[in-house]
């Protein structure tokens, strides 16, 4: 049997949401007795003649619905558009009906992160949008607590519903070091239930 895993899925388009990820990692691997598994999604286009490589060109592989059937916990990010997820996000859990009738979800913890480009551009509603379908799947969901220092003192992102990330009007503004560590904070967070619930 394969080693338990927290599934990191994500997709990012400038680059952003794939560095908040990478910071969740890390904070995921900071809790014994668990990996990260980190899973993107392909871009989605209203032309039907072109379709996307099975293996991306570089990053991470492209999750498959077994990545997300046996992960102990996930952590999901996207970028925001217009105050909700992205559609490749989006198309790829709409696609997951089979792990809902099963109930292959029930009970494993989840958390979520964004970035957006202008800092009211609709994070809280990106991260809420998220978890929806999770709530569907019978997901625990978690967020970030007021005991994380940096939720409190942040000039840009981070929100008690999950990590979040300013990148400025051309996206160029790197993850500064309270995103960074809210980001991680959420990973080790998801990792932690997901070994309680183990036990």
């Amino acid at each position: 049997m394969a080693d338990p895993y927290i599934l990191v899925l994500y997709y990012s388009r400038h680059g952003a949401t794939a560095a908040m990820a990478q910071q969740v990692v890390r904070g995921v691997e900071r809790v014994p007795g668990l990996e990260a598994r980190l899973r993107t999604v392909p871009a989605v286009s209203a032309d039907c003649e072109q379709s996307a490589d099975e293996i991306p060109a570089d990053g991470p592989l492209y999750c498959e619905l077994d990545d997300l059937r046996h992960c102990a916990g996930l952590v999901m990010g996207s970028p925001t558009r217009f105050g909700n997820m992205a559609a490749p996000l989006k198309y790829f859990l709409d696609q997951s009906s089979s792990l809902w009738l099963s109930g292959a979800l029930i009970d494993k913890p989840a958390g979520v992160f964004t970035s957006t480009s202008s800092l009211h551009g609709g994070q809280e509603s990106t991260l809420l949008s998220m978890l929806l379908p999770l709530l569907h799947h019978g997901m625990l969901v978690a967020g970030l607590p007021y005991s994380e220092a940096g939720l409190m003192a942040t000039a840009s992102g981070g929100t008690p519903y999950g990590a979040s990330h300013w990148g400025g009007a051309d996206n160029s503004r790197p993850l500064d070091d309270t995103e960074a560590a809210l980001c991680r904070a959420l990973g080790a967070r998801i990792a932690r239930f997901a070994v309680g619930s183990a036990q």
